[in-house]
């Protein structure tokens, strides 16, 4: 028994030698592609992705539609390194600033999430371990939790604590949904990135032509919080200590939720009953820009 728990533990690190070996060689391939498309223009850092802010029926119960879309299009193919992603494209300057001379472009937030959280399934030992998808899901999976460490390790450099980030999470999840409750728009833009901010006041928009007034309530404290996944971003391929990193956390709450029509009459929910309530959310934080804290960048579909 020992000795296959050895030669799983080998075959694993093999997996993940050739996965990096992969990687590399990449990297250099495109490296040497892209260095002759490079021209004389500033460059601010984004990922395409057709679908990055996912609508969280669950989580905010007023809220309407299947999904929100934004599109971001790049003209060169995404760069890694190792397990930090980024990727450039061009911005052409205004004429005034071209005659300047070079033009700093400063990033609030890469605009995207990256890798979103997908749950997976649960496959039995032996499928696992003597199929060939088995084998593919393990070296899935344990790239992923590779690059979950690496995130953290870099996060917890600039004095990272788990307990009371989850602390500000929650006061952020609290305050949000508050505020969306509310049609607080200008509090909101303090908390949310510049797209979640254009989503979130769109679904305010949405949601008070049906309901004009709703009340909401987070029943403290919260049952459970947890990370499911992180992710660094690149934004400067010639310094690699500019990134974002972006943490999806899970919500478990209970609340209270009521909706009424223009006359106050109630059309939708209890306020007096409890209903836990599960979410999905992405917090993004930069890690080179000083005084920077953490805002919402996203939600995933539950």
């Amino acid at each position: 028994m020992a000795l296959g728990r050895l030669q799983t533990l080998r075959n694993l690190r093999n997996i993940y030698k050739t996965v990096e070996i992969q990687e590399f060689s990449t990297l250099l391939a495109r490296s040497r592609s892209n260095s002759k498309s490079i021209s004389n223009v500033p460059h601010i850092t984004l990922r395409c992705i057709s679908s990055c802010i996912y609508k969280d029926h669950g989580g905010i119960p007023w809220t309407f539609g299947d999904k929100i879309m934004l599109h971001s299009t790049t003209t060169q193919e995404p760069i890694s390194y190792g397990y930090m992603r980024s990727v450039t494209t061009k911005a052409k300057a205004p004429a005034q600033a071209r005659q300047m001379g070079a033009v700093k472009v400063s990033m609030l937030s890469p605009g995207i999430i990256y890798e979103p959280y997908v749950p997976r399934e649960k496959i039995p030992f032996w499928k696992r371990y003597f199929t060939r998808n088995g084998w593919k899901r393990t070296k899935e999976d344990l790239t992923s939790e590779l690059k979950n460490a690496y995130a953290i390790a870099k996060l917890r450099k600039t004095g990272y604590s788990k307990k009371q980030f989850y602390t500000e999470a929650v006061s952020i999840y609290k305050e949000i949904n508050t505020q969306m409750a509310n049609g607080g728009k200008g509090i909101l833009r303090k908390l949310v990135t510049e797209h979640m901010y254009s989503a979130l006041k769109n679904e305010i928009k949405q949601r008070e032509s049906v309901w004009p007034t709703v009340y909401w309530e987070l029943i403290e404290p919260i049952v459970k919080v947890r990370t499911l996944r992180a992710r660094l971003i690149g934004v400067d391929r010639n310094d690699l200590s500019k990134v974002f990193i972006q943490l999806t956390l899970e919500f478990l709450a209970k609340q209270k939720f009521e909706a009424y029509d223009g006359k106050g009459a109630v059309v939708s929910g209890d306020r007096n009953k409890e209903v836990l309530v599960r979410d999905i959310w992405v917090f993004e934080k930069s890690l080179f820009h000083p005084g920077a804290y953490w805002r919402l960048c996203g939600r995933i579909k539950v």
